[in-house]
């Protein structure tokens, strides 16, 4: 384990070196990944964006034959700008048992476990298949994961389960709630500040929407779900980012911003959507257009990130259970690309080391004991697949 763990850890930099930011091109990390494999006589598939700059990454340790467990992470990591790091984020800084840099814990630590794994993996004598799923931009949307099956559906095996490594801290999670990821851009007429009621601002419109989301937003809130073990017991809303208009002394000819909201499992995200269309298209757009007939709402739904349904993990939970020992089961309100494979009718549980509470925030770290505890389960998983 020590001659591992170290080899983890210097993979784990690798990794970190690579500033890949959800949406930019994977060539660099996915090159990395991919040669690793090579050089473990591990064969990558690569499954490419219309574009052919992002990739997903897929390979198969064992006999390529149905069931085996499925390894599943992300390559992408959310952005730094405007994040006060001590030092740069994209190289790995060792203090003591914490090891920093962007991804380390969200979740290039598991992406390293899985790849410090393959020489056990190839080692060891498996009766069933190990497979490796990397995708892309997990981190807006999971844009990855439709193309990732896609590719799966092709080859001539199905993989039985799927274990997504997000960090859980080793605890067993079943099911998390969705999540739309939107945007909405307010087109207004620009005039003179001077003389505002002749044009139409966008900023305007757009405060009102938001507040329109808001107001839904705390109506949920005070109905929770109840006896539910999600924390909060109710679909929750967030406006992340926003930007319009060109001068204080001219009204804003346009105004986007982007938000989300996360829904519970079984819950229908569609109706929110359409509620905050009705009213952009009822109470906001009479009279933006009667000023100035250009004016207009969209909403777009850039992607609906599906919840994971703890009713199709039973497979999956009795297999982290039977290796590990754990017989309680949790829930998440974090989404992951766990409903993606879960709908596709593969069972899926959640299962990673490190803790969520450090993802996304400046300084983000994963324990060098946290990795260890990753590698064994990994050991685990060979030798049960290996029996």
């Amino acid at each position: 384990m020590p001659e591992t763990l170290e080899d983890t850890i210097s993979i784990l930099e690798q990794l970190v070196g690579f500033d890949s930011i959800s949406g930019r091109p994977t060539h660099g990390i996915v090159g990395y990944i991919s040669q690793y494999l090579a050089d473990h006589g591990v064969e990558a598939t690569l499954s490419f964006d219309e574009a052919g700059e992002r990739a997903n990454v897929f390979a198969t340790i064992g006999p390529e034959i149905d069931g085996g467990v499925v390894l599943s992470g992300h390559t992408d990591v959310v952005p730094v700008e405007g994040q006060q790091w001590t030092t740069d984020p994209f190289a790995l800084r060792r203090e003591e048992n914490r090891l920093y840099g962007r991804g380390s814990v969200d979740m290039k630590g598991f992406l390293a476990c899985v790849l410090g794994s393959v020489p056990l993996f190839k080692a060891a004598k498996l009766t069933r298949p190990i497979h490796i799923a990397f995708s892309y931009d997990e981190e807006t949307g999971g844009y990855g994961m439709p193309v990732l099956l896609e590719n799966m559906a092709g080859k001539p095996f199905r993989p039985e389960i799927v274990i997504v490594g997000e960090p859980t801290e080793m605890q067993l999670i079943t099911g998390h709630k969705g999540g739309y990821e939107m945007r909405t851009e307010v087109t207004g007429f620009e005039v003179h500040s001077s003389n505002p009621d002749k044009g139409v601002n966008a900023i305007s419109a757009a405060m009102k929407l938001v507040a329109k989301i808001e107001e839904i937003g705390a109506r949920l809130a005070g109905k929770p779900y109840p006896n539910s073990p999600y924390d909060p017991p109710y679909c929750t809303f967030n406006v992340g980012t926003i930007e319009g208009g060109a001068a204080t002394n001219a009204t804003a000819g346009w105004c986007n911003f982007s938000w989300e909201f996360r829904p519970m499992p079984g819950e229908d995200g569609a109706q929110y959507v359409a509620e905050i269309e009705a009213y952009a298209e009822n109470e906001l757009l009479p009279s933006m257009k009667s000023v100035n007939a250009s004016a207009d709402i969209k909403i777009i739904t850039e992607v609906p990130v599906p919840a994971l349904d703890d009713s199709n993990a039973a497979k999956a939970a009795a297999f982290v259970s039977e290796i590990t020992g754990l017989n309680s089961q949790d829930v998440v309100s974090f989404g992951t690309d766990g409903g993606y494979f879960s709908d596709a009718g593969f069972s899926t549980v959640v299962f990673g080391p490190g803790s969520i509470s450090r993802a996304h925030q400046p300084d983000e770290y994963i324990e060098v004991g946290e990795l260890a505890e990753g590698l064994e389960f990994l050991e685990k998983v060979s030798r049960h697949l290996s029996r």
